[in-house]
């Protein structure tokens, strides 16, 4: 026999869709007949809708789907106890019951605040039945503001004297990355400069991808992949690399180095306690994140590779990564967004402006100076005898997975350089080739993620 706690596990699923939008996390489903017509959940921030609660959008569905605005044989079941305006609508569509986990102190209509549901005057009475796994209701509503406090305190942290930090009005609606941001600055590494990353999903998923960007991009390079990973149950973690998106950026160029940069990411891992981690890495994710897993190999299920190089210092600099890196000195201040436009046309104007928002001035964008020197070209240099290591490591010891996607119009890390990477790590089966995918892949990133899913997820 279907139960009230069935229903309302299928309103705490559709509350962490709310979450995972930066909503307030509240879902709500209704139920015709025993079963499931219509769901909802909250989205007044994202569809600027003050009546975007999810009772309000489940009800509009029924009543769609049934072709009736009376739902008189109907129960709705909620995370959270109705509002006013919630339970108004409720009592108008004739609703026959309503159950809800949590209470609401603070506008509550189903008894805590007012009782609308038991006004005799009103001329339909409303069935009510409160605290259906409010533990679990309350729980995500606890930790959905635990977290925005902590993001709060988070940015009123101050920014050191040799660091500069991005305007937050820069990132403002951005197309196509709605996630909240979050924040550490207390690493050991770190010393204070403020480094940001995305969390989403459930922190206990089958599996964590942990996605790595390179230069001159930040975490917005993967908006196209975190909706499917996040559709499919799991964690996507994203941080920023110091320099880059919404994470501090020192002034000098000399406060980069290969070295410190990992174990920044190191200490991030760790702090996370990321576990059955897909590790996806990308041009200067790559080069970093190929020398993470060696370090905690049982964090690590799986790695997906996408135009990147694991630099030894052993093998002459690519003539296309000579180009890139002669641009970058000879035109230092050039559009990053006008950059992706050119292997990607089909980039809007405002997508476009994503990728330059973290870069408002000369001033912010040292990491993109001092990027492309520092990549390996002799054995001695900083990162060189670490990827080494690593290499050995992809060889003999790597017991997961491996997926490659090659964009095959890149002309600085594409095919020459992917095939022999390929043949490094151990077990890696023939590449996914993106043949219209230029370095930066993951605009075609939707069926790379895909892929991905059928390949890595769980049995």
């Amino acid at each position: 026999m279907v139960t009230d706690h069935y229903f309302m596990q299928a309103a705490l699923d559709q509350a962490r869709l709310a979450a995972q939008s930066g909503e307030v996390p509240v879902g709500a489903v209704l139920v015709h007949q025993g079963k499931v017509i219509a769901s909802g959940h909250n989205a007044p921030i994202g569809a600027h809708d003050p009546t975007a609660h999810a009772e309000i959008r489940a009800l509009r569905q029924a009543a769609e789907h049934l072709g009736n605005y009376r739902l008189e044989d109907c129960e709705l079941f909620v995370t959270l106890e109705p509002c006013p305006m919630c339970a108004g609508a409720l009592l108008h569509a004739r609703v026959r019951r309503v159950v809800f986990g949590a209470s609401d102190p603070k506008t509550g209509a189903a008894g805590s605040v007012l009782d609308l549901f038991a006004n005799p005057k009103l001329n339909h009475q409303t069935q009510v039945a409160g605290g259906v796994m409010a533990h679990d209701c309350a729980k995500l509503l606890q930790g959905f503001f635990h977290d925005r406090r902590e993001l709060k305190r988070q940015s009123l942290q101050p920014v050191r004297e040799d660091a500069l930090r991005t305007p937050d009005e820069r990132f403002t609606d951005l197309p196509g990355y709605p996630w909240p941001p979050n924040y550490l600055s207390d690493l050991p590494t770190l010393d204070g400069l403020r480094l940001h990353y995305l969390d989403e999903g459930p922190k206990q998923a089958p599996l964590t991808w942990l996605c790595l960007h390179g230069n001159p991009s930040w975490s917005y390079l993967y908006r196209k992949m975190i909706p499917l990973f996040l559709a499919s149950g799991h964690r996507v973690v994203a941080p920023d690399l110091i320099g880059f998106g919404k994470s501090d950026k020192p002034k000098k160029e000399s406060a980069h180095n290969f070295l410190w940069h990992r174990q920044v990411l190191l200490e991030f891992v760790e702090r996370l306690d990321l576990q059955n981690a897909v590790l996806v890495v990308q041009d200067w994710g790559g080069l970093l994140g190929l020398t993470l897993p060696m370090a905690a190999p049982n964090r690590y299920t799986g790695l997906l590779l996408m135009n990147t190089l694991l630099a030894t210092g052993e093998a002459p600099l690519s003539p296309g990564f000579l180009a890139w890196r002669e641009m970058c000195a000879n035109k230092p201040d050039f559009e990053v967004g006008r950059l992706l436009a050119r292997s990607n046309p089909h980039l809007s104007a405002a997508e476009c402006a994503a990728y330059d928002a973290p870069f408002p001035d000369r001033g912010h964008r040292a990491a993109l100076r001092a990027f492309p020197p520092m990549v390996p070209e002799t054995t001695d240099q900083a990162g060189a005898a670490i990827s080494r290591q690593a290499r050995v490591f992809w060889q003999t010891q790597w017991q997961g997975r491996s997926l490659m996607a090659v964009g095959m119009q890149d002309p600085v890390l594409g095919w020459p350089v992917m095939e022999p990477l390929r043949q490094i790590i151990r077990n890696c089966p023939e590449p996914m080739r993106i043949e219209q995918g230029g370095h930066f892949v993951q605009e075609q990133g939707e069926v790379i993620a895909q892929a991905a899913l059928r390949y890595f997820s769980p049995p």
